[in-house]
């Protein structure tokens, strides 16, 4: 799988945070590795995860809910005017993701996060949200700089 898969697999089992409780995740997550989704030919319907790519994203997907609380008090410091807990589910999965990529993930510099982040707005959110996410992580990875 390319980087940019396991990225939209990550923000894929992110998203179901907001509709499943804590209990259910382990499920959710177990489900989501039985019966991978995508969207394009019936062949790669059949293709499994490779394991060290289902590890891989499972440690991910961990340490970013584990961040949560963090991750959403950088996106309201940055996001003036709106308070993560009022953004849409879809945006605020992906600057979770996001957010948690450029501050925590060394393997992934600043602006690919960004750029991977404005992808994931042009395939899963509304017209808006390519433009107000791209917003966000600049100001973010501005203040990141200062530090």
């Amino acid at each position: 799988m390319t980087r940019a898969q396991i990225r939209e697999d990550i923000f894929k089992l992110l998203f179901r945070i907001e509709f499943n409780s804590i209990e259910d995740m382990p499920a959710q997550i177990q489900h989501f590795f039985e019966d991978p989704q995508t969207e394009d030919d019936e062949e790669e319907k059949s293709h499994r995860i490779p394991e060290d790519d289902v590890q891989y994203m499972k440690r991910k997907y961990e340490n970013i809910v584990s961040r949560i609380p963090e991750l959403d008090a950088l996106i309201d410091s940055a996001a003036k005017g709106w308070k993560s807990s009022r953004l849409g589910k879809v945006d605020l999965t992906i600057l979770r993701l996001a957010v948690y990529e450029m501050k925590y993930d060394e393997d992934i510099p600043v602006g690919v996060a960004i750029n991977e982040a404005v992808e994931l707005a042009k395939k899963f959110g509304q017209d808006e949200s390519p433009s107000f996410i791209n917003g966000i992580l600049a100001k973010l990875a501005k203040s990141t700089e200062n530090e």
